[in-house]
């Protein structure tokens, strides 16, 4: 089951029936009549597989399922902020913010146009906002559309990890856990972390999307991605997100094998050949540039802005460049001599390698066992 495939009423009526702890409260509660309640909790049961009352004569006891369930749908029914919105609205409109255009959403949901732009318009009515605004063929969020398209995300997000701790009662073992890659973890690190997990639990997902950190922070965010890992930034820029330190990582200076500068180099050295780095405002730059302010002198010359290291490595094999990156990045091609270590950079230059993530994310125990596994990794990598 989907978490956009739930009724979102029903959801209300059985969190109101776990507060109430019976049919006719939580009915007056969320405004709905008491056998609509019933028949609600009745088709959430069939739906996830999983008894989630005891239906005493005294009211309603809630179960496990139900207790565990709970939370999620509280928080989940905060973000959707109606119980007016519908699952085939938020589907339809989640759609929309991520495709562009009501044309491509009807692409990727298989629902023709015409019922996509009836369920926006209808939620747009429940909630009391103009969602979208035209333009040309695509769309374009309105500020409220932007902020409740994050929070539908979340909703979602939530509810998924919901169905992930009913699998986990029922002994099932599933899911998908979503990683996000910035480029120190690619090469090491996660695929160690993702070998050692799946080990221990083979039937479920992993789902890796690469990217900078600019690129990816939207997505975690959003719910749509679990964790990142990579090279943590100043927390006072994301106070909404945690940040999990792993290690300390010290690039080190990479250039072609043959290169003038590996039988030996100075700072005067350093700044006669081009470099390739990162854009301003990453924490490789920021090293690279401390890096110089300690030797002293001028910056040298910056040609080539790129963050891919497919890309930097054909560069540094086909010129004189020189870059600043950890081992791990290039090893294979160190080791196969297609590149040189020209020596670790000078003074003390380092960045923080960790995970990130949503300072109000609660992990269910498949992600536990994840973030376990990153950390076990690290300390055979360090050790």
């Amino acid at each position: 089951m989907e978490p956009d495939q739930f009724n979102i009423r029903h959801l209300a009526a059985m969190a109101a029936v776990v507060d109430q702890g019976s049919v006719s409260l939580a009915a007056r509660a969320v405004n709905l009549t008491q056998p609509a309640v019933t028949q609600g909790i009745a088709k959430l049961e069939a739906q996830l597989g999983v008894k989630l009352f005891d239906r005493q004569p005294g009211g309603m006891a809630a179960l496990e399922a139900a207790q565990r369930l709970k939370p999620r749908i509280d928080v989940a029914l905060r973000l959707i902020g109606s119980n007016r919105v519908t699952a085939a609205q938020v589907r339809a409109f989640v759609a929309l913010a991520r495709a562009g255009s009501y044309a491509a959403a009807a692409a990727a949901t298989g629902v023709a146009e015409p019922s996509l732009h009836r369920a926006v318009g209808d939620l747009g009515l429940a909630v009391g906002s103009r969602l979208v605004d035209r333009r040309g063929r695509g769309v374009m969020l309105t500020k409220p559309g932007m902020a409740l398209a994050q929070r539908l995300r979340l909703a979602l997000a939530e509810l998924r990890q919901g169905l992930a701790d009913l699998a986990d009662l029922k002994g099932e073992e599933g899911g998908r856990i979503l990683v996000g890659a910035m480029p120190l973890s690619r090469a090491r690190l996660l695929p160690d972390a993702i070998m050692r997990f799946r080990a221990d639990f083979p039937q479920v997902d992993i789902s890796v999307a690469e990217g900078a950190h600019a690129e990816l922070v939207g997505p975690l965010r959003d719910g749509e991605i679990d964790m990142m890992i990579g090279a943590l930034r100043d927390p006072a820029m994301a106070l909404d997100l945690e940040q999990r330190a792993l290690f300390e990582d010290r690039p080190t200076i990479l250039a072609r094998h043959g290169h003038p500068l590996t039988a030996g180099w100075d700072a005067d050295a350093l700044r006669r050949f081009p470099w390739i780095l990162p854009p301003e405002g990453t924490p490789l730059r920021q090293l690279w540039k401390a890096m110089f302010a300690e030797l002293g002198g001028d910056m040298p010359a910056v040609p080539i802005e790129c963050g891919s290291v497919m890309t930097i490595r054909q560069l540094l094999v086909s010129g004189d460049y020189l870059t600043l990156l950890s081992y791990d990045q290039l090893a294979l091609e160190l080791d196969a001599g297609l590149l040189a270590d020209i020596g670790p950079a000078p003074g003390a230059i380092s960045r923080t390698i960790g995970l990130t993530t949503r300072a109000d994310w609660r992990p269910t125990r498949l992600q536990r066992q994840f973030m376990t596994a990153v950390e076990a990794s690290v300390g055979e990598m360090t050790s």
